[in-house]
């Protein structure tokens, strides 16, 4: 028997699953499981993507210099401050890496994105799992649950797979009341899609103990490229640029993201796109029973009086071949979480729900 063994731990971790993307004897899907864009990204990412492909040969930059400074152009940030990484996973995965380890904690909330229960227990660290309030993020819980080992707190605001946000002055009360030692990240995967929200940038740069991180999978349309980014205080940087890969993007994800974040003409075309259509498939959801809240990310969540009837819709979708996301391993087993597509996408979503309604009636 062999004696070579995993850390421990490691054997205990549930693997990430993905989105859904096929429906068994269905051939052209509608795939609302992943929140990716439906716009796709801009035309200048796409053309950038394809003159990459001339120096494939070619080892990228180390020090993401071009796309960090771009960044730094269109959100105001100082360039020397920000980290790249392949997702915003990459990041996470890196602070749990530099900040927490065996017999420390990180605390997340019940509905929070799954990336921060694999990122502590990857390194050693235990998860501690903080109760929302009606699936918003509750600040005097998380601090309730702080102590001597704690060392990360992650919050996606907004939240994945709730929809839900708290206000910057929560999110800075959080900061200060936080005990010294404790490092707070903001998850801001969806924070392009709420209309000049920073993703918590301005409270980065006025204390020593926040880091956001941002990606490009979602409002830019790049999940393909896996790219994302960090900004935080200069100590917390430098620590994560040791130990980041040196070539850990390539040259075709840096230049597709370079050119994908200065077209801001179509970032804000698919957000108003976003908005629009959010609200409309909500509001046609909740005519027929299937309520959600306020979302202010590119999904709703839509509530079901139970799993029961949440299985059954899901199943009902996908006959007719829309592909939806079960979050009941979010601790939310009556919800479905469904993307906002293009028009037509809400359209036959809306109609879809409203003939299972109908007939569960």
């Amino acid at each position: 028997m062999t004696q070579i063994a995993p850390q421990p731990g490691i054997m205990e971790i549930a693997p990430y699953v993905g989105g859904k993307a096929h429906v068994e004897g269905v051939s052209n899907v509608i795939k609302l499981s992943s929140n990716e864009n439906p716009f796709g990204p801009s035309p200048a990412a796409i053309e950038a993507f394809q003159t990459a492909a001339s120096s494939l040969h070619r080892y990228p930059s180390t020090d993401h210099s071009a796309l960090r400074q771009a960044i730094a152009e269109v959100h105001k940030l100082d360039a020397e401050r920000i980290i790249c990484g392949v997702g915003s996973d990459e990041i996470l995965s890196l602070l749990c890496q530099a900040y927490a380890g065996p017999g420390e904690y990180v605390i997340h909330t019940d509905h929070g994105f799954a990336i921060y229960k694999i990122a502590a227990m990857t390194n050693g660290a235990r998860p501690i799992e903080v109760q929302e309030r009606e699936r918003v993020t509750n600040v005097d819980a998380i601090l309730a649950a702080c102590n001597a080992a704690t060392k990360i707190v992650f919050i996606a605001n907004p939240n994945n797979p709730t929809g839900t946000m708290i206000g910057d002055g929560e999110v800075a009360r959080l900061a200060r009341e936080l005990p010294d030692h404790v490092l707070l990240v903001l998850d801001g995967a969806y924070a392009e899609y709420v209309e000049g929200y920073d993703g918590g940038a301005g409270l980065v740069d006025a204390r020593q103990n926040v880091v956001m991180t941002r990606t490009f999978s979602k409002l830019y349309g790049l999940g393909g490229m896996r790219v994302g980014w960090g900004y935080g205080p200069r100590h917390v940087i430098e620590a994560l640029s040791r130990i980041r890969g040196p070539f850990n993007l390539s040259h075709a994800a840096l230049v597709s993201a370079e050119a994908s974040i200065r077209d801001t003409d179509w970032a804000q075309k698919c957000r108003e796109e976003n908005i629009r259509l959010r609200a409309w498939l909500a509001e046609a959801l909740a005519e027929h029973g299937v309520v959600s809240d306020t979302s202010t990310a590119n999904f709703i969540l839509a509530r079901f009086a139970d799993a029961n009837q949440a299985k059954a819709c899901d199943a009902h979708l996908q006959s007719r071949g829309i592909i939806v996301r079960g979050v009941a391993s979010y601790n939310l087993p009556h919800c479905l979480r469904i993307t906002v597509g293009d028009e037509e996408s809400c359209r036959l979503v809306a109609m879809a729900v409203a003939e299972f309604m109908g007939a569960a009636a």
